[in-house]
């Protein structure tokens, strides 16, 4: 947002605070709740335990989210999710989504001065945002943190399980709960695109891997070549590997192709599937290996094994926990990046905590998830 048009909005809701009070409202069986989650596909599927437990305290309550036009697609047909809105650039636009909806509560997962501007404005009696502590974040500006001050603040600590704090959020209007479970669902329309293509791939009735080589940050990336040697152990293991990217990992994808020295059993699925059947196509695999980005959680909520390759980031926060899953992170004094400051970071010691990580270490993480639960799961919405 334009800086000007910042301390615009920031002193209008702090002209209006003389008037409408703060945002901190007690609410009792709160009718219609909003949930915002402004960051990406990853970030999304890790709030959804936010969605269930709402539903579970409250399972007459209307759930709003408000998100990217992406994570649209990937809450398509959850049960606990009643409405989705796509969040516009526009905070009087936004105030006037959530004022129509006349929203007894709305919690904001990361720090956002427009997110909690366009609450404020709309009204919302009760409103709670996250102050972030154990660390440096760039996302707590001075304006969030001026308007902070008219909204119920709930501590994120930087270095625990990120799906733990966003349910936090939940606290003031009285859920307290530990459980981090993450559901999608997929169509059934997507089940027989992606059953067809599995028969075209002679795939129907055997078990296969899901392999990733890109993420949305690109400083995460772990090497092509690197990627192509895992699917090649894996695929002379008998398990078959399918390669999936969006159009921004086209390059990832060609890439890892190109440097296969025995392409057999491994199978190019980059740019080929919506999320829809990404997530039908996932739900069905053995095994997800990636580097730390949005699909391996989708693998996660279907009960996949997953082995996250996490390079930089701070394997405490986000990425699968449980026997089944294992994350492969090379010797380092800290993490580069944590999800609260993936905006600054040093790049070159980034790159070196991805680079540290050899072929032999991921090879032993799959060794130790891999025998246990391969079982092929297929869900659907």
């Amino acid at each position: 947002m334009h800086r000007l048009t910042t301390l615009l909005v920031s002193a209008l809701c702090l002209g209006y605070a003389p008037f409408r009070g703060r945002a901190t409202r007690r609410i009792i069986d709160p009718a219609r709740i909003g949930v915002v989650q402004l960051a990406k596909l990853g970030d999304m599927v890790c709030t959804t335990p936010m969605f269930a437990a709402v539903k579970r305290r409250y399972p007459d309550a209307r759930v709003s989210v408000f998100g990217n036009s992406i994570n649209k697609q990937v809450l398509d047909g959850l049960p606990t999710v009643d409405e989705y809105c796509v969040w516009q650039p526009n905070i009087f636009r936004m105030a006037s989504e959530m004022r129509r909806r006349h929203l007894d509560f709305l919690c904001v997962t990361g720090p956002s001065m427009e997110a909690l501007a366009a609450a404020y404005l709309a009204g919302v009696p009760c409103i709670a945002v996250p102050i972030v502590s154990g660390g440096y974040t760039p996302y707590e500006t001075r304006p969030y943190k001026l308007l902070r001050l008219l909204a119920l603040c709930v501590p994120h600590r930087m270095g625990n399980y990120a799906p733990r704090e966003y349910l936090r959020l939940l606290e003031p209007i009285g859920i307290i709960t530990d459980d981090t479970t993450k559901q999608v669902v997929y169509s059934d329309t997507a089940r027989r695109t992606v059953d067809a293509f599995l028969r075209s791939n002679r795939l129907v009735e055997k078990r296969f891997a899901v392999m990733s080589p890109s993420a949305g940050n690109k400083i995460k990336n772990w090497p092509a070549d690197r990627f192509a040697r895992v699917a090649e152990y894996l695929a002379s293991r008998g398990l078959p590997v399918v390669v999936i990217g969006g159009p921004r990992d086209i390059e990832e994808v060609a890439a890892m192709m190109s440097a296969l020295e025995a392409s057999e059993g491994v199978i190019d699925a980059g740019d080929r599937l919506s999320i829809d059947e990404l997530k039908a196509l996932v739900a069905r695999a053995v095994l997800f290996v990636s580097a730390d980005t949005g699909p391996i959680y989708i693998a996660e909520s279907f009960g996949v094994t997953t082995v996250d390759i996490v390079g930089p980031v701070d394997e405490r926060e986000q990425p699968p926990i449980g026997p089944h899953h294992a994350v492969v992170v090379a010797p380092r004094a800290r993490p580069a990046l944590s999800l609260m400051n993936a905006r600054r970071y040093d790049a070159r010691e980034a790159r070196r905590q991805v680079e540290a990580i050899t072929v032999p270490m991921v090879i032993q993480a799959i060794e130790a998830v891999a025998p246990v639960g391969f079982e092929n799961r297929d869900r659907a919405g």
